[in-house]
């Protein structure tokens, strides 16, 4: 049996799943947060934002927020005062570390 060969005019971007891998890491910070995650294990939201320099405190807690929506990470809030909140990556966010580590990699061999 022959294989049908695929043809670009009948198939959509958004119906794959690197669509929708991109859908959920797209954004300017979210690969670097999950990037603190996976080295740090558990950050506390102050450590994230003098981390990722320059971000501000809106685009911090949208993405981190979005991130936990997705299924990606882990808010853990303490019940003291001050207020203690820690991040870490969720077994969902842990499945996606192989593609961020092939990510760094490249990036070690191929920096200019």
């Amino acid at each position: 049996m022959e294989e049908k060969k695929r043809c670009i005019s009948s198939e959509k971007l958004c119906d794959t799943g690197f669509s929708y891998t991109l859908s959920i890491i797209s954004g300017k910070y979210k690969m670097t947060i999950l990037y603190a995650l996976m080295e740090f294990e558990i950050v506390r939201y102050n450590e994230l934002q003098r981390y990722i320099k320059g971000i501000s405190h809106k685009t911090l807690s949208l993405s981190l927020k979005e991130l936990e929506k997705d299924g990606l990470i882990v808010r853990t809030e303490y019940p003291q005062i001050p207020p203690k909140v820690e991040y870490s990556l969720s077994e969902r966010g842990k499945s996606l570390m192989p593609i961020l580590d092939g990510l760094c990699e490249w990036g070690d061999k191929n920096k200019i």
